[in-house]
């Protein structure tokens, strides 16, 4: 074996070695939600972000917290409202007078939004104008305001929170702008072992310690590693083909994706796809990616890419049935 190989083998148990410490700190606080953490771990290393969707009370705030904690990272969460505004997220210009002129100046005081992890709770109940906001900083990592543009701090990592069931006075994100994120999670109730863990650990005066595992130049050192990781040929056919599929009127989607769908993804999905791909096979110790992780990730990657059609809902065909029936017909 070469040196370059041996080292690019060493890289990799780093990688695998550092995600499994994460977890295993991460779960002193959070009972189960395995595949969510693995989630928001692969979505971190590839740069990208995620919006959660669960009801109240499943911790998602809390796993949030928890996480940059045990990434060494600072946190900022925006509770969104109705009357946020979009200077309430990135920052406004307030007139400070200088203590020996006298005079007066505009001087710029950050918003939430300068943090390495930021949690929008409930973002879709604030108007498109604020979301806005929020959504320009995710793509370009940067906030312009009276004419100066502010770098934000990286790494950047926005994790965004719906409430799936109150409905009413929402301002659900249009599907291009839920495009910006890479992942959509759906945060499922505990099971009953995990809900009595839960309930007794929270419950009694035990309180847990956690030991940051990561600091910010080492998280962007994995961040990079993650863009090294080579995909095969056939791997990377597979995932633009996969998203290729859920597109109507594509010659290669199949007659299920054009009666069920009238909107499909687009490219910037089999980036998620490949980028995604390549950090799942570091956390499990490989240098090669698989179409095993592609098929692993194309729910969160393509349940919020893809819109179904009044036939689908009729016919109780959800989008995470036409991916599942996808990669089926891929096979």
């Amino acid at each position: 074996m070469s040196e370059e190989k041996k080292d690019s083998v060493k890289r990799a148990n780093e990688f695998t070695e550092t995600f499994k410490a994460i977890k295993k700190e991460v779960h002193k606080i959070i009972i189960g939600q395995d595949e969510i953490i693995d989630l928001l771990l692969i979505s971190l290393f590839s740069r990208g972000h995620c919006v959660l969707i669960g009801v109240p009370g499943l911790a998602k705030t809390l796993l949030i917290n928890t996480l940059a904690d045990t990434l060494g990272l600072s946190f900022n969460r925006i509770q969104f409202t109705p009357d946020l505004m979009p200077g309430d997220i990135t920052g406004t210009e307030i007139i400070e007078e200088e203590r020996e002129s006298g005079k007066k100046a505009f001087k710029f005081v950050k918003g939430p939004i300068f943090a390495n992890i930021v949690l929008a709770d409930e973002i879709n109940r604030t108007p498109p104008k604020t979301q806005a906001a929020l959504l320009e900083g995710m793509q370009e990592y940067n906030v312009t305001t009276a004419g100066q543009t502010y770098q934000l701090d990286t790494p950047f990592f926005v994790l965004a929170t719906q409430n799936p069931i109150e409905q009413e006075g929402t301002y659900p994100l249009p599907e291009a702008q839920l495009d910006r994120f890479m992942f959509n999670i759906w945060v499922d109730y505990p099971t009953f072992e995990e809900e009595k863990k839960i309930v007794s650990q929270t419950t009694s005066t035990k309180k847990e310690t956690l030991t940051p595992i990561l600091n910010k130049s080492k998280i962007e050192e994995l961040q990079d590693l993650v863009r090294k990781v080579p995909v095969p040929e056939t791997v990377l056919d597979y995932a633009v083909k996969m998203v290729g599929c859920t597109r109507p009127d594509s010659d290669q989607a199949p007659d299920f994706v054009k009666k069920y769908l009238s909107w499909g993804a687009g490219p910037r999905a089999s980036q998620y796809l490949i980028l995604g791909g390549k950090a799942r096979a570091l956390s499990e110790g490989r240098l090669n990616v698989t179409k095993e992780d592609i098929d692993a990730l194309a729910v969160p990657v393509l349940r919020h890419r893809i819109v179904n059609n009044y036939a689908a809902e009729a016919e109780g065909f959800t989008t995470v049935k036409i991916i599942e029936m996808i990669i089926e017909n891929l096979k």
